[in-house]
């Protein structure tokens, strides 16, 4: 088992997180949200996820929410686990991102990445009637992106072997296992639909190849590090 916890490399723009906090700090009030409405009833709970999740085949219906959804979906989530693992890979990769970009382009590239996953995940699937909820689609698109210009960073990680470890292992390969990783079960929802799983696999890879935009949003003295071969 391992868990990416920060990432150790420092900015070179100077910027501090803010927008990458401040999703952050959106998404968990929103959780709390979610909770509250648990509390009143299952059933209070259970109309915001149809309302605001991404359902496949309402979206291509164009019903209640629609394309919006897209958007909505990515700041919802189904549990603590589900929350609390998002908001750290947030924060790894987020960060240096966001250096890149500026916190407005950042904004702008995580709400792209959550659009574009969501959109590759109806077309595999697009009569589905499971609400998609969760921001880890947007959370790929960061890990292309830092892949894309941070390839040899290190990233602090958790290696749970007899006792825990935290040596700094680099981007590339941590970012590849966690990709690597959703290609069977991907595989498999063309076979058997997306009911067969609760993860949104073809999500995951939908914001991770989004990153191929990601230059259109970076900060221009970032673009012009990155086409000239210099460390962003």
């Amino acid at each position: 088992m391992f868990m990416p916890l920060n990432d150790a490399e420092p900015n070179h723009f100077g910027n501090a997180p803010i927008m990458t906090l401040s999703i952050i700090m959106l998404n968990t009030l929103i959780f709390g949200f979610e909770l509250w409405l648990l509390q009143k009833g299952l059933v209070y709970f259970r109309t915001l996820i149809v309302m605001f999740g991404s359902i496949p085949d309402w979206i291509m219906h164009q019903q209640y929410g629609g394309a919006i959804t897209s958007i909505t979906s990515a700041f919802l989530h189904g549990g603590w686990s589900h929350l609390i693992g998002n908001m750290i890979f947030l924060w790894v990769f987020g960060r240096r991102v966001e250096d890149a970009c500026g916190a407005w382009r950042f904004l702008g590239y995580y709400l792209f990445c959550a659009v574009f996953s969501d959109i590759i995940s109806i077309l595999v699937d697009p009569g589905s009637p499971i609400p998609s909820i969760g921001a880890s689609g947007a959370i790929f698109g960061l890990m292309g992106a830092y892949l894309l210009i941070y390839p040899g960073g290190r990233i602090r990680t958790l290696v749970w072997l007899i006792v825990p470890l935290f040596p700094r292992i680099r981007a590339i390969w941590i970012i590849l296992v966690y990709l690597i990783i959703q290609i069977p079960p991907a595989l498999n929802v063309l076979v058997y639909g997306s009911g067969y799983y609760q993860v949104g696999y073809w999500a995951h890879l939908g914001g991770f190849f989004a990153a191929v935009f990601f230059p259109f949003f970076m900060r221009p003295e970032a673009f012009e590090r990155y086409v000239n071969d210099v460390p962003v």
